[in-house]
């Protein structure tokens, strides 16, 4: 992230500023900024904004989400004639560890690989998440037999969604607690 001379130089709002700037009309729609990145080094500057919700961030979404950023960012520029920049409202991607209740929540019904405190791996697919406890779903046995195990998130050291090329068992889903299609039941 560029630093605030660099930020001035580049005639850029701060990552702070940016946040208190989006951050009630985000909450407004249902969205949280996850983060601000602000490459000031970039031709042109780039600002991303990383953001998510209870039901994801689809590109309908994120479309709405750019425009809103876009005019309420304006209001900024107008007094910093000539700054232009990139601005890019995304979401946190498959790749972002999971580290706090909220993105367990969100990520339910996700094929997870969970690393546990004792050094144990286990890959499942997530269920509920509440009381500080999540519910995975893995494979029991012989194929298509699935069972449901609570685990303390204090015992999850780390968490990593993974990427899933197939469609998944419709048994699974129903114990993640999923219709199918990645809807929420």
């Amino acid at each position: 992230m560029a630093s605030d001379p660099q930020l001035r130089a580049a005639r850029l709002p701060s990552q702070q500023q940016v946040i208190e700037l989006l951050d009630g009309e985000f909450a407004r729609v249902g969205y949280e900024i996850e983060d601000v990145v602000i490459d000031a080094r970039a031709r042109p500057p780039r600002i991303t904004v990383i953001a998510d919700g209870d039901n994801g961030l689809d590109l309908e979404a994120i479309a709405a989400l750019s425009r809103s950023a876009s005019d309420l960012l304006d209001t900024v520029d107008s007094s910093k004639s000539g700054s232009e920049y990139v601005l890019e409202v995304t979401s946190p991607g498959v790749d972002r560890p999971l580290t706090a209740e909220k993105h367990y929540r969100r990520a339910r019904g996700r094929k997870v690989e969970l690393t546990l405190s004792d050094g144990s791996v286990l890959t499942g697919r997530l269920g509920e998440t509440r009381d500080g406890a999540v519910y995975l779903v893995v494979p029991e046995g012989a194929r298509g037999n699935y069972s449901v195990r609570e685990l303390p998130l204090s015992g999850i050291a780390k968490a990593v969604v993974q990427v899933e090329f197939s469609t998944p068992n419709q048994r699974e889903l129903e114990l993640a607690g999923q219709t199918g299609k990645g809807a929420p039941a």
